[in-house]
């Protein structure tokens, strides 16, 4: 008799994986709105009182944080929409199937990196 292979998970899985990716896109995207409101909120931070040399200080540090909470939001918004990427492969049934050897991704990896499409086999064939 031929090994039972699954070729994909069980509709039950997916919607533990889609319970897990949803509330992953709302943390995200909360996070998300923590990042912009940071990056919008650089008017007045109190240290017009304080000696020139440190409001220099300042502002050199205020334009980093700024470089600094953009490229987080880039990255945050790019895990969001891997996230929502992964919830399409749900709704297709395909969520969890390796890109490249076509096995299943071991689910302990998708619950730890729940948009991966590659298993670790295939993401060592890589290096």
């Amino acid at each position: 008799m031929a090994e039972d292979v699954k070729n994909r998970y069980s509709d039950k899985e997916l919607e533990e994986f889609r319970t897990l990716i949803q509330e992953k896109i709302d943390k995200a995207k909360a996070q998300l709105e923590l990042i912009k409101s940071a990056y919008k909120n650089d008017s007045n931070n109190g240290t017009d009182d304080t000696s020139p040399t440190f409001k220099a200080f300042d502002e050199g540090s205020e334009v980093m944080s700024k470089e600094a909470n953009s490229q987080l939001a880039i990255r945050q918004e790019k895990f969001i929409r891997d996230l929502k990427n992964a919830i399409i492969r749900i709704e297709n049934k395909t969520y969890g199937v390796c890109r490249v050897t076509g096995k299943l991704i071991n689910p302990d990896r998708l619950r730890l990196v729940p948009h991966a499409t590659l298993s670790i086999e295939a993401k060592n064939m890589q290096k």
